[in-house]
């Protein structure tokens, strides 16, 4: 007959507490039977009478269980722990489950890479006479570990869980303290700081290493250190390996002359404007949709080109007859280019006018784009001369382009516009323009048009849902009357009101100067309380829209904070928030300009936590930078683009309130 047995054994901190041991064994007679060793193991780990036993740890005790209670008046002479030259190691013996099991706890941890054995001799007896025959279980400790003590920065704390900042870039100095001395014939390779040339040394007994930089290091980027797996101790001990993160104090100095603030805004918006004219596509004139993408040309980032236009003439960053030049141009393309149903595409290519789809079914005519380069269109005729036969003749082609526009159709018959329409997938898309975001220009041209006007009824029940796109909570104090929570990304406040003036526009659903401003100055404020710890926001550094990130593209805004500033998004609120966004110029000038001016003004974003500094310029992101510093300014596109007859009875239409 077979019965089992469980045991538990495990001591802690000297107490024999019991681990879970199964065994099976065949019911004896007391008097008969052999005892038996049924298990044995260093603390959890189970041993092996053959082997090979390495890797057992130093601070365990060794637990032996038998089939019966064992005569303890045997078990000191016949149960030791030796090593591997047959000396004794010292230990405490317990019983528990009523004495089936022992164990051996050593008094002192035992040596590191030793061999040692446990030896049962057949001397040992059961309580009930049962003899034993002697077993021998041999195994080898597991190696030391070289560890880590204290590891300071420049005398600040340098624990893997804490990451510095404000490290002084000039002068570098890591304090590595270890456990043990280090191998002092090998140890140099094993230390690195983002792959620089380093100084590295030995002190304290070679226990301590000192880790300097040998040339400066950036100002305000992000540094890592590393300590190889391969460091060893010089006792053999191994390391597991160290790594962290620092980050650099901010060069506070100016990095450009300093200018009346004045004079500042005109350099950002002569910078930004080169590249709507020096970077144009050269056929077309049109903006690229960006600096890196060929000969894609965009439509909307194109509309606010031809506002900045208004500007760069209007300022003297080229003459007239040179900015009229370029808008011929311009007009020649929209003429000539693909169109659907009057709209322009997203995307095209500025070579052969032809469509560049921009999603798998997106390759027709986008409203929401062609609504923007019609409102750079209309404020452009505004500014032109009709006295003038050249410039008499610019309006009336920039009459007829926008007048062409089918607005209604991309209503499908319905009350709300639909973004996207497409002779291959018709509808497909299916995305409808509704609020609130950057989209309500797009109504108030479709419902100003003089030849395809869409409804009111469109705008209030497409757009404003029914006054679905309420808001009415408070953020950081202050009032937002419409939109998602704390705003969304700035360009909300920025697209559409690059011409159109929200100062005194009100309708039913709110006041369209209090929403822009709060919600820039809730942007503001979310950045400087700063909830994600992320390095850089403050005071002068902020601004979340939609920009290029280190992982690609996103609408960053205080719901979709991803570390990511873009300098767009601060300079275009310029006129809601004038004190904030003038230090955040400065700022972005004068401190982090060797990072973050280019050829084209202010480079797209920037990750200080990241250390990602982009490279890029995006036509979207650009052109609310020149309009909306010139509103600030002088209100010259607010004036210009509300001076259109057609869109003052647009506005009323929808019943807007304006001046």
């Amino acid at each position: 007959m077979m019965k089992c047995r469980a045991y538990f054994i495990l001591l802690t901190a000297g107490t024999l507490n019991l681990l879970l041991l199964d065994a099976c064994k065949k019911e004896t007679s007391s008097s008969a039977g052999a005892l038996q060793l049924l298990q044995v193991s260093i603390g959890s780990t189970l041993l092996q009478a053959a082997g090979p036993n390495k890797n057992m740890p130093v601070d365990s005790a060794v637990y032996l269980s038998f089939n019966e209670p064992v005569d303890t008046a045997t078990v000191r002479t016949n149960v030791i722990l030796e090593n591997q030259g047959q000396t004794q190691i010292p230990c405490t013996i317990l019983y528990a489950q009523q004495n089936t099991v022992v164990s051996l706890k050593p008094l002192h941890f035992l040596d590191y890479m030793t061999a040692y054995q446990v030896v049962v001799s057949s001397g040992l007896k059961g309580h009930s006479g049962g003899v034993f025959s002697a077993i021998t279980y041999p195994f080898i400790t597991r190696n030391g570990s070289l560890t880590i003590q204290t590891i300071t920065i420049n005398q600040t704390g340098f624990q893997s869980t804490v990451h510095p900042r404000n490290i002084d870039w000039k002068s570098i100095s890591i304090e590595v303290l270890f456990s043990n001395p280090v191998d002092s014939t090998n140890y140099k390779p094993y230390f690195s700081l983002s792959n620089l040339p380093v100084n590295v040394s030995l002190s304290d007994s070679n226990r301590k290493v000192t880790v300097t930089n040998v040339n400066e290091l950036l100002d305000y980027s992000r540094y890592y250190f590393n300590i190889s797996s391969f460091l060893k101790a010089q006792n053999g001990f191994v390391f597991d390996g160290f790594s962290n993160f620092f980050y650099t104090a901010l060069d506070s100095t100016p990095k450009f002359p300093v200018i009346p603030d004045d004079d500042l805004l005109t350099l950002v918006q002569q910078q930004t404007f080169k590249y709507f004219y020096d970077f144009a596509q050269p056929a077309s004139g049109m903006a690229l949709e960006r600096n890196t993408s060929g000969d894609v040309v965009t439509t909307g980032g194109s509309g606010f080109g031809v506002m900045g236009l208004v500007v760069g003439i209007s300022r003297g960053f080229v003459t007239r007859d040179e900015g009229l030049a370029r808008l011929d141009k311009i007009l020649t393309y929209l003429e000539t280019c693909d169109r659907f149903h009057g709209a322009w595409p997203h995307w095209s290519n500025g070579n052969t006018g032809h469509v560049v789809p921009f999603g798998a079914q997106d390759d027709g005519g986008d409203i929401v784009e062609t609504s923007y380069m019609a409102m750079g269109l209309l404020t452009m005729r505004q500014y032109l001369d009709s006295t003038l036969v050249n410039e008499n003749s610019l309006r009336n082609r920039i009459t007829a382009l926008v007048d062409s526009i089918d607005w209604e159709w991309y209503t499908q018959g319905q009350n709300v516009l639909y973004w996207n329409w497409s002779p291959n997938y018709g509808f497909a898309v299916n995305v409808k323009v509704q609020g609130y975001n950057e989209t309500l220009i797009t109504y108030v041209m479709a419902a100003a048009s003089p030849t395809h006007p869409i409804s009111a009824a469109a705008y209030h029940q497409g757009y404003a849902q029914n006054g679905g796109i309420g808001n009415g909570n408070a953020y950081y104090g202050y009032v937002l009357p419409l939109g998602e929570p704390y705003g969304g990304p700035l360009f909300f406040t920025q697209y559409t009101y690059l011409g159109l003036d929200p100062r005194n526009l009100t309708d039913q659903y709110a006041n369209y100067w209090e929403q822009n401003q709060n919600q820039s100055l809730i942007n503001f404020s979310y950045c400087v309380a700063n909830p994600h710890g992320w390095v850089g926001y403050s005071t002068h550094c902020w601004g979340l829209t939609a920009s290029d990130n280190p992982w690609g593209y996103s609408a960053q805004s205080p719901t979709n904070d991803l570390g990511v500033i873009s300098p767009t998004a601060a300079v275009s609120a310029l006129p809601y928030t004038p004190v904030q966004s003038l230090n955040a110029i400065r700022h972005f000038y004068y401190i982090l300009g060797n990072k973050l001016w280019g050829p084209y003004g202010f480079y797209d974003a920037f990750d200080v936590t990241e250390s990602w500094w982009g490279t890029s310029y995006l036509a979207i992101d650009q052109g609310p930078m020149i309009g909306m510093i010139e509103n600030y300014r002088t209100q010259l596109l607010w004036n210009l683009f509300m001076s259109n007859p057609e869109i003052r009875q647009g506005l009323t239409k929808l019943g807007f309130s304006y001046r």
